[in-house]
């Protein structure tokens, strides 16, 4: 019997008129626009209000707004994870789930981030460059108010405020229609533009580096290996390898004080023949929680 004369003794009889649900992949590019939109507003319009107040080197009311706006990620990924929920709608097919079994894989790319950081460095000093100290580790360190404070800042700050929403929840919902290095390159652009407004808040390492300087416009360059360097960690061992990464190489950079063009231009190529490398050596497939 024809559809539309079903469906219409259907209604005449009280019954509901069921309609198809829509595709997957328009959810998916509509949750990708919503999380984009929040990160974007949260980190921008509280970066904007710590501009406002003059920094967080004049005025320690600027803090607030300051560390607010890294949480814009994480903020759009919460938001993101209970409207499907709500909705009942699947997880995107490209997220890589939870697995105890991964976390040693976790463990070695942390240590691989790091070693592209610090391998960088020492070839710049053998170079002619920045010599390596361990007071400007300890310095560092006791910047933030001993070991702990670190590694809890460094932690919460960066890896845990942005990883759950650039990885955890674009990545695979770009990788719906993209390839991986698309997706890469993707998530790169964003995230350099996305840390723009950080050069003109006084006191942040973005400020002191200079937009208009060869560090600054590296620092906004680099943007893309590391995304691509975080995004090859996800694909292996999922969201507590980004975590991982990420934080191995902000903590290594903040340990060994790298702000020398020559340095940035150092990881930065190293990063990129890193991420080659692991591209090269591993297929990406779809995978479900």
């Amino acid at each position: 019997m024809p559809t539309s004369h079903t469906a219409s003794h259907g209604t005449s009889l009280g019954a509901s008129v069921h309609t198809a649900a829509p595709a997957p992949g328009r959810n998916y590019r509509a949750d990708l626009t919503l999380f984009m939109v929040i990160a974007f507003a949260v980190s921008w319009l509280s970066w904007g209000t710590a501009i406002a107040l003059g920094g967080t080197e004049t005025n320690e009311a600027a803090n607030a707004p300051y560390m607010l706006g890294a949480f814009g990620p994480l903020i759009g990924a919460l938001v993101i994870r209970v409207r499907r929920r709500r909705r009942g709608e699947p997880v995107p097919e490209h997220v890589v789930p939870f697995r105890a079994a991964l976390l040693l894989k976790a463990v070695l790319l942390l240590v691989l981030g790091s070693a592209t950081v610090l391998a960088a460095a020492l070839l710049a000093s053998r170079a002619g460059g920045p010599e390596l100290s361990l007071d400007v580790a300890k310095d560092a360190v006791e910047d933030f108010g001993g070991p702990a404070a670190f590694l809890v800042g460094m932690l919460v700050s960066g890896p845990l405020s942005e990883e759950p929403g650039w990885r955890g929840t674009a990545y695979p919902r770009l990788r719906e229609k993209l390839g991986t290095v698309q997706v890469c390159l993707v998530l790169g652009v964003t995230w350099a533009v996305w840390h723009l407004p950080l050069f003109f808040i006084d006191g942040t390492v973005q400020h002191d580096l200079g937009l208009a300087t060869p560090s600054g416009v590296l620092f906004v360059v680099s943007n893309i290996p590391m995304a691509m360097l975080v995004t090859a960690a996800y694909e292996r061992a999922g969201i507590v390898a980004s975590i991982a990464v990420h934080f191995a190489v902000n903590a290594t950079m903040i340990l060994l004080a790298v702000e020398e063009p020559e340095v940035q231009a150092m990881i930065l190529g190293i990063q990129a023949l890193t991420v080659t490398a692991l591209l090269l050596t591993h297929r990406t497939g779809r995978q479900r929680p």
